[in-house]
């Protein structure tokens, strides 16, 4: 490594543009998984937030809330495994988008979801209270920026029906929409009128006994998915994740070329030293290794610095932009940089390793 040290300090010029545009990318990539991951959150904060641990649906509804509709007869066999087995419960769940008229002719969009009183979805006292007593609607704290106060009245757009706020929760969004809890009964008035006949979206599970939740799904006639593959179901969540994965993938693509091309050219360039290094008896293992750290040490220190550089401006994001910066992503992203980058330099080993010594003994006229 001595050989390479004295490079990068020679020609620390060259390295640093290198290790400039290599942080650049880094930079890029680190803020694409926060904004990735804002989006995630704003997606499915309020779902991953609810104390489930399965949603048994509709066959064929493909995690959406919209495309599954199960009634009594679905839950029977849910609720009668529940009272039976210790370790699983189950609640329905109803789940549609609104548009709320306040007093003052604003409106709101509302993720609204309907959950039975006395359900585990709902552990706090005050939830329990407000989903058993008048029909009302317990909003997210998001709510809160837009002026909302407890006892104002909501007109559901639509319907034509006035509800009184009763409380905040934090609750998150779901679908980029704030998310507001009524009890199931008041959702299905909303949804269905005069016609409900018991029918709402979701079976809500909490157990870890993911065998007999099979069985009971067998004999339900629904379709159990796990929370985290319900995310899917998110609108907008499934291209909204390609669309940042394929960027991501892009830039990694592109730092992985860039740093094949520097790292060809620089070996074309020491053709004379790396023949000198061979004709003193240097191998090409030896030629190799220097080649390399000396890579290894552009690279990490770019990606890192890149990758702080990435954290410091997230801390300057509005509160408005969803932007979510995370340790996992953030590894993720530094190590695939770094890895994908010395895999780019490959295409200059062949060449290393077959100068010839008689190279470095040439003389130019």
């Amino acid at each position: 490594m001595f050989l390479a040290l004295k490079d990068l300090r020679v020609a620390r010029g060259r390295f640093a543009l290198v290790g400039v545009v290599i942080g650049l990318v880094a930079l890029l990539t680190t803020v694409l998984s926060g904004l990735a991951n804002g989006l995630v959150n704003d997606g499915i904060s309020g779902l991953r937030g609810l104390p489930l641990t399965h949603l048994a649906l509709q066959p064929g509804a493909q995690s959406s809330f919209s495309r599954s509709t199960l009634t009594d007869t679905n839950l029977g066999p849910w609720e009668q495994a529940a009272a039976k087995q210790r370790g699983i419960e189950v609640s329905p769940l109803g789940v549609s988008f609104f548009n709320a008229k306040r007093a003052n002719g604003d409106t709101l969009d509302i993720a609204l979801f309907g959950v039975a009183p006395g359900s585990f979805l709902a552990p706090r006292h005050d939830a329990q209270a407000a989903l058993s007593g008048q029909p009302g609607l317990v909003l997210s704290d998001e709510f809160r920026s837009t002026g909302v106060k407890v006892g104002d009245q909501l007109t559901i757009v639509g319907v034509d029906i006035t509800l009184p706020v009763l409380g905040f929760t934090y609750a998150g969004s779901y679908g980029h929409v704030d998310i507001a809890f009524s009890s199931l009964q008041t959702w299905q008035s909303l949804v269905y009128g005069d016609n409900a006949k018991g029918r709402f979206s979701a079976v809500a599970i909490r157990s870890e006994n993911d065998t007999a939740i099979a069985a009971i799904d067998r004999t339900a006639g629904t379709e159990v998915e796990t929370k985290v593959a319900a995310y899917a179901g998110s609108p907008g969540y499934s291209a909204e994740s390609a669309t940042m994965d394929l960027i991501r993938g892009f830039l990694l693509v592109i730092s992985a070329l860039i740093v094949g091309a520097f790292f060809t050219v620089w070996t074309i360039q020491r053709s004379r030293q790396i023949g000198l290094l061979k004709a003193l008896g240097a191998t090409n293992a030896y030629v190799l290794r220097d080649a390399l750290g000396q890579l290894a040490i552009v690279l990490v220190g770019a990606v890192v610095v890149g990758a702080a550089v990435a954290l410091g401006l997230g801390s300057l994001v509005p509160k408005e932009v969803p932007f979510s910066l995370q340790a996992s992503p953030i590894i993720t992203s530094v190590l695939a940089l770094v890895i994908l980058g010395m895999a780019g330099s490959l295409v200059a080993v062949r060449r290393i390793t077959s100068v010839d010594p008689v190279v470095a003994l040439s003389t130019e006229n």
